[in-house]
């Protein structure tokens, strides 16, 4: 606190001067200075907080004059006894420094260390000695003259810096701390490039940029990049008792600021916890600024300094202004009344009680919310195999590992490149000879070389920058060769070992794709609590409030494809109204990497339970006969109407693959001709397709769709439905004859093949379903149980949660992105698992009724769990919490109107009870108190022409529309149909027909109007297809119920449950490269999910320890969890 025992000296030299004017000592005053640039001095914090400095009487303020600082020597400075000095851009620190030695002042801010907080690599070590978590960090000093000299290695995703390797994201800051320009920089693997920071200018903060490359002169810390959840936290002590923190969204997420109504950057107050008040008070010491801002960003449980600005204020917070000039005012008195004199004792206040409202009436709260979701919209999967023998192939098996497990996947840039240069290499040695089995290889290797080489040559359009993420070369060590696939094939195959090579490509979400998963993103808000309400000039967004809050406990998890990824990525862009690329928004938001089989299924180790259905399948589907009764026996036993209806189309399943094949031949030979002709021999198709590829990828599926013997190949009907489906809907321009009858033929057979490939009977089913699912199982019943312990997470300051309800509380998302496989296996085992008995539960049997008439899981299918709480009911009882299930098929095929089964609505269970009293801006106050009867789905859906509605809100804010049939009602079953007026001009409805009404969109259904979102100029998103609406399955199941289902789904299946275990304790590991979150006490070694409650209590008991799994650090494919854990909780 300056130089206290100045004490007498001071005294001293004002008795002096006080001799001159005519006081009586008993009125003596504390003169506080103020000795900082105008900017700062006259700024609209410091203007409130010294007026209200004033108040205190004994205290006066004068203001230094700018130009008395610039230019008068310090002597000719006004006389002062406690001095307010600050640094900022101009103001001539020296000065201060000698002023401060000549009249010698109680230092509010010590000024010496201000030199500290100019130079970032000082703040770093001040921190590190005082002994307060900071990112891992390394600085690189350049010397200005020879730039060159520098110990900085440069990798393609790392760099290594005196020896210390930082793996992208890493963080690039200028050693001097004036320097806002920061730059963050991606992985290839989430698409490259570097957002780059600087201080605000109007909207933005931050811009993406498409370098990858760091700077090359200058000085620069190294840091590793924490994995927040997208919010930054700025902390202001005013001395080291008290610290005021808010939360704001971070500049490296999209660069747009978030302002309100007036202009001003949006901001939260958070509520600290003790570690953190504790680091509050030890940089506030560290650096003697009791006025004093700097950074925390809270990441895996930890919380981390990564900035110390010095003297800085809150804006626009009365409450601050308040405390603030109090804080200062009671320090200034206290160190000098006692010195002048001046009678004063330090009042004594009672502390701010926090208001917490109560919850009313008899409300249900939703507590968590857990989706599965599919990828969005791609482009075609395309594979090819080819054995090869090559020792340049074998060299670099070698030079990237492939011998420790036998198995190599080659995905960077820099990987494909030399599998490009070994493809040239051979064509050339292979261009002087010519026999067929060459001619075979060469046309494999031809293949090889183009795809490598097409996709390089998109790097300069708009989606380039992902070109790491759309193809990879696995290369398998086979012993003895390659098994001989038929008899057939000559004998003349060399011994020896070889590798196979399979290449992928293709497969990338397209923009129709990422307009999909940003639609339904903000559809997604809709289902919490103040769907209604404003927030940042956005509509829809009490999730936006919760979530900037930190009282929206979001992690976005997604498996390791692109697509997938992308998926997540642009669904977390819709759901927090975010702006600008997808690269950034994955790198904060979205959780990945391979989380040991939670997401992503090793497609290429099938267990035996589905090679053996696969070969009954192809066993059945190979009969040049129409389906006998056994046949449907055999291909449907679960009587399934969709498979039951495909088997009708297709009648003989042989005359229909040769359909099939005569109708791909006419496509390709069609595709031929377009490309002789001149006019359409440049033709652009969608998504910078040529008609070329596009004739590659045709022929290759009339190669390989008929095998030598002339028999069909029935697991290449999945990718002939893929890429018809594909052309259907993105190149329907083309006008190519035949497409239509392809797409039902090849949609019958798919609807077929593709679900039955997931098991043909019960047992089957199930059995599959496992191997997929455990693991994920296994996670959704630890989000379910750890909903109801508060446990660490970080809080919102009570003050201001007014108008959320219960505000200790926290909403729980976790949302899973993955693929077809994984969608198929969770609603199996929801089906067959055994939850319910449908013979005994009429909302069940309709549910089934429903999914067994769903042809397709179609991108961006969701699986829907909500979990509510009923503070009324006693919280030991079953009726406490209570989970639904929704589920939607995803995005609308092309000719699906007429086939669609209906389902019965989104019915949250929330909106049932007739006498609750609506919470405003919740889905609770949907309901309108009007049970209405659900409908069988045979029957035709007759609406009133005046449906009962509230016709005064303003069209575009959600409205209900109950339907009502007079012939049948379920019990207990309430259907309310949510959707928006899309006429602009009348919020008059028009009647509808029922199967539009049930068809429309999702996004139309239960969502906030979206007309005020431009898809960000996608090109060609004319043709994206609605998504369906989410249907409800049930909707009064108990928490006990269906933990006690997970439980019995997870142990039957033994041989997966030490999988999962593996799975879920590689999770655990603090070490592991992905810290999905920082356990804060090992698991025990017995490794059993059942060691996480203490026994005999039942679990619905809030029994677990919320120690168990802290789930406060959000985390991110980059992390590693360091050893210390405390939680966050006050």
């Amino acid at each position: 606190m300056g130089q206290m025992d100045a004490g007498m000296k001071n005294e001293m030299f004002r008795e002096e001067e006080m001799d001159d004017d005519d006081e009586s000592p008993s009125e003596r005053q504390i003169v506080v200075g103020i000795c900082a640039m105008t900017k700062k001095s006259k700024s609209k914090p410091m203007t409130q907080i010294l007026e209200r400095l004033c108040k205190f009487d004994y205290i006066d303020v004068v203001i230094f004059p700018e130009e008395v600082i610039l230019e008068e020597p310090v002597e000719k400075w006004p006389l002062c006894d406690c001095l307010i000095s600050f640094h900022s851009k101009g103001f001539p620190l020296d000065k201060a420094v000698e002023y401060a030695k000549l009249r010698n002042p109680l230092l509010i801010n010590d000024l010496n260390m201000q030199y500290f907080i100019q130079d970032r690599r000082e703040v770093y070590r001040i921190l590190q000695e005082e002994g307060i978590d900071l990112p891992r960090y390394a600085v690189l000093n350049r010397d200005p003259d020879n730039p060159e000299e520098c110990n900085l290695v440069e990798g393609e995703d790392q760099v290594e810096v005196n020896g210390e390797v930082f793996h992208k994201p890493f963080v690039e800051k200028p050693v001097c701390a004036e320097d806002h320009n920061v730059y963050i920089y991606y992985p290839t693997s989430a698409g490259g490039g570097s957002q780059r920071l600087f201080r605000k200018i109007g909207s933005r903060s931050s811009v993406y940029s498409p370098e990858s490359s760091v700077r090359k002169t200058g000085s620069y810390i190294y840091e590793e990049f924490m994995p927040t959840d997208g919010t930054d936290v700025k902390v202001y002590t005013v001395g080291p008792d008290y610290a005021h923190a808010e939360a704001r969204k971070s500049p490296a997420l999209d660069g747009k600021v978030e302002r309100d109504s007036e202009g001003k950057e949006i901001r939260y107050p958070v509520m600290l916890t003790a570690m953190e008040k504790l680091v509050a008070r030890k940089v506030c010491l560290a650096f003697k600024q009791t006025v004093c801002g700097f950074d925390l960003l809270r990441a895996n449980g930890h919380s981390f300094v990564c900035d110390v600005n010095g003297f800085s204020f809150v804006k626009n917070s009365m409450k601050y202004y308040d405390d603030c000039a109090k804080v200062l005012g009671n320090m200034v008195m206290r160190e000098l009344a006692p010195q002048l004199h001046i009678p004063w004792s330090i009042p004594m206040e009672a502390e701010d009680i926090p208001i917490v409202p109560t919850t009313s009436g008899t409300m249900m709260e939703l507590r968590c919310v857990i989706a599965i979701i599919r990828h969005g919209d791609r482009t075609p999967k395309q594979k090819m195999k080819m054995e090869v023998r090559h020792p340049l192939f074998f060299e670099l098996f070698e030079k990237y590992g492939g011998y420790k497990t036998g198995k190599l996947k080659l995905k960077k840039p820099k990987q494909l490149q030399e599998v490009l240069d070994i493809a040239r290499l051979l064509l050339v040695e292979l261009g002087q000879h010519t026999d067929c089995e060459i001619e075979e290889k060469k046309s494999k290797l031809e293949q090889l070389k183009t795809v490598l080489e097409m996709e390089s040559s998109l790097n300069d359009n708009q989606y380039g920058h992902f070109s790491g993420i759309n193809r990879k070369v696995q290369l398998t060590y086979l012993r003895n060769g390659k098994p001989k696939a038929s008899s057939e094939e000559e004998d003349s195959k060399k011994d020896g070992p070889s590798l196979l090579l399979v290449l992928k490509w293709g497969g990338e979400l397209t923009p129709a794709g990422r307009v999909q998963a940003e639609e339904l993103g903000r559809a997604f808000r809709c289902m919490y609590p103040g769907g209604q309400g404003d927030y940042a000039g956005f509509p829809g967004c009490g999730l936006l409030r919760l979530h900037s809050t930190y009282r929206h406990d979001l992690k976005i998890y997604a498996s390791d494809e692109g697509r997938v990824q992308m998926t997540a990525a642009a669904f977390a862009k819709g759901l927090l109204a975010l702006e600008g690329e997808l690269t950034p928004i994955l790198v904060q938001m979205v959780k990945s990497a391979n989380m040991n089989g939670l997401l992503d299924s090793d497609s290429d180790s099938l267990t035996d339970c589905q090679q053996k259905v696969k070969a009954r399948l192809h066993e059945i589907m190979q009969k040049d006969q129409d389906f006998t009764e056994q046949d449907y026996q055999k291909l449907a036993p679960t009587g399934s109407p969709s498979l039951v209806n495909s088997m009708k189309v297709i009648e003989n399943p042989v005359k229909t693959c040769d359909k099939v094949y005569a109708l791909i031949q006419s496509l390709t030979s069609q595709i031929r001709k377009r490309l002789e002709d001149p006019k359409s021999a440049d033709l652009q198709l969608y998504h910078s397709e040529t008609l070329e590829l596009m004739l590659q990828r045709w022929s290759k599926l009339e190669r390989d769709f008929r095998m030598k013997n002339g028999r069909y190949d029935i697991s290449k009907i999945p990718d002939i439905y893929d890429c018809i489906k594909y052309d259907l809907q993105h190149n329907a321009s083309l006008d190519l004859e035949d497409t239509r009858e392809l797409f039902r033929l090849s949609r019958a057979l798919a609807d077929i093949v593709i679900p039955q490939e997931y098991g043909i009977n019960r047992a089957e089913k199930l059995d599959i379903a496992q191997a997929y699912c455990v693991p994920l199982m296994k996670k959704i019943q630890l989000d379910l149980q750890r909903t109801h312990e508060d446990e660490a997470v970080n809080k919102l300051h009570p003050l201001y949660s007014r108008g959320v309800m219960s505000p200790g509380r926290h909403v729980r998302t976790r949302l899973y992105f993955t693929s077809e496989s994984h969608v198929h296996s969770l609603l199996s085992i929801f089906r067959y698992g055994g939850l319910l008995n449908e013979e005994k539960d009429q909302q069940w049997k309709q549910a089934m009724d429903y999914l067994s008439a769903v042809t397709e899981l179609n991108y961006m299918t969701q699986i829907v769990i909500m979990l509510y709480e009923d503070n009324n009911k006693d919280p030991s009882s079953e009726e406490r919490f209570h989970v639904e299930l929704h589920f939607s098929p995803g995005v609308k095929g092309c000719e699906d109107e007429e086939t669609i089964p209906l389902g019965f609505g989104f019915r949250p269970a929330s909106s049932e009870n007739e006498d609750k009293k609506p919470n405003q801006g919740s889905l609770e106050d949907l309901s309108q108190d009007e049970p209405d009867q659900a409908l069988q789905v045979s029957d035709p859906i007759n609406i009133q022409r005046r449906s009962p509605m509230i016709r005064n809100r303003k069209t575009g804010s959600m409205e209900v529309l109950s339907e009502t049939s007079p012939t049948h009602s379920a019990k207990g079953c309430t259907s309310h149909r949510l959707f928006i007026s899309c006429s602009r001009q009348s919020p008059e409805i028009k009647p509808a027909s029922g199967l539009e009404l049930l068809s429309m969109p999702a996004v139309k259904r239960f969502s906030v109007s979206y007309a005020r979102h431009p898809t960000n100029g996608f090109e060609g998103c004319s043709m994206v297809p609605s998504i369906y609406p989410l249907e409800t399955l049930h909707n009064s199941l108990s928490l006990k119920q269906v933990d006690e289902f997970l439980n019995s789904v997870c142990e039957s299946n033994s041989e997966v449950q030490a999988k999962t275990m593996k799975a879920l304790s590689g999770l655990f590991a603090s070490q592991s490269q992905i810290s999905l979150y920082s356990p804060q006490q090992p698991l025990s070694s017995s490794g059993s999910e059942a060691s996480l409650r203490p026994p005999g209590q039942p679990l619905w008991h809030g029994s677990i320890p919320s120690s168990a799994v802290s789930s406060a650090g959000p985390s991110s494919p980059i992390t590693e969890s360091s050893g210390l854990n405390f939680s966050f909780s006050e």
